[in-house]
């Protein structure tokens, strides 16, 4: 029976729905004393999401149409920039650590390559957890890296945390849920349809 209908007294079984609150975001690339990978300061992130092409064909005066290329969507991940870890600093570092250099000399030939870049960061995992803190999904995104971080502007009529936004683009992402099952399906079976 459907949450909304059931009384919680006679199902005590009874999941509540996802909640937006009800979340984590780990980066592996981030070993920090407070937290290491888990983002504890993380205050809004973006689920994975996709768009698939369509191209179209007319025939006489009908238009049909059929699926294309899949591409996954940049996500944005806002977080407070706490003292450890340094968020502005690891993500400068991540960026250096990905190829990139300012220019010394005619002799500076590096740049960033998607290998650096995705090491840099580490597998990124976003999790919506219930109310005991178990994962209901945990989305797993392949090949990220960073594409963008905005810092917010200071001011001395404002007392609210300091906050960092960082984009991310990926190649595609896989969901999970708890139990090993996919929540995209081939076949009826249990196997991951990876995009």
């Amino acid at each position: 029976m459907p949450f909304w209908s059931t009384n919680f007294g006679q199902d005590p079984l009874l999941k509540d729905p996802k909640r937006k609150f009800r979340f984590t975001v780990e980066f592996q690339g981030i070993n920090a004393a407070q937290g290491g990978a888990l983002l504890w300061y993380a205050k809004s992130c973006d689920k994975p999401k996709f768009e698939i092409a369509s191209v179209e064909h007319k025939y006489l005066n009908h238009t049909f149409y059929y699926p294309g290329s899949v591409t996954w969507q940049e996500i944005s991940v806002a977080m407070v920039d706490p003292v450890d870890p340094d968020m502005t600093a690891t993500f400068s570092d991540m960026v250096v650590q990905s190829g990139y250099s300012p220019p010394t000399d005619a002799n500076a030939l590096g740049s960033i390559s998607k290998a650096k870049a995705a090491a840099a960061l580490g597998t990124v995992t976003i999790t919506q957890i219930d109310s005991d803190g178990n994962p209901l999904e945990v989305w797993t995104l392949w090949n990220a890296f960073l594409t963008k971080m905005e810092t917010e502007t200071l001011e001395y009529g404002n007392d609210e945390l300091s906050t960092t936004t960082i984009g991310l683009k990926y190649d595609w992402a896989r969901v999970e849920l708890p139990q090993g099952e996919s929540a995209l399906v081939v076949g009826g079976g249990n196997e991951f349809f990876n995009l």
